[in-house]
């Protein structure tokens, strides 16, 4: 049966979902790894005067990364449960969700090359 629309179950949805954030940087090493380089990312953005169009670029990239990495740990968290032993096909999925982590954060690094060097560099 579907549950009707209320603004009360709206708003709650979004305690479930700050409380994954708070389990993503609670127990996640790599998403503090992902963090302490936004805030870098983030500080250096103020120092250069990024402009507005730059800003976005960044933040879109931070926030892909951060994505990635909650999607990864969620993947990573259910094939421990679903497999607890070792096993080629579950290695092979977390294998997978990695990637994605590493092709946002590869994506992430582009961007913030492409902005920040000319500004460095001048």
């Amino acid at each position: 049966m579907k549950k009707e629309f209320t603004l009360k179950r709206r708003t709650g949805s979004f305690r479930f979902a700050f409380n994954g954030m708070i389990l993503l940087f609670k127990y996640e090493p790599n998403a503090w790894i992902h963090l302490t380089i936004a805030i870098l990312v983030i500080v250096l953005g103020f120092i250069l005067n990024l402009k507005a169009a730059e800003w976005c670029l960044v933040v879109l990239a931070i926030g892909l990364v951060l994505m990635a990495e909650a999607m990864n740990s969620a993947i990573e968290k259910t094939v421990d449960r679903i497999s607890p032993d070792k096993n080629v096909w579950a290695g092979r999925i977390k294998d997978l969700s990695a990637a994605g982590v590493l092709l946002a954060s590869l994506a992430a690094a582009a961007v913030g090359l492409i902005i920040f060097i000319p500004k460095i560099i001048a």
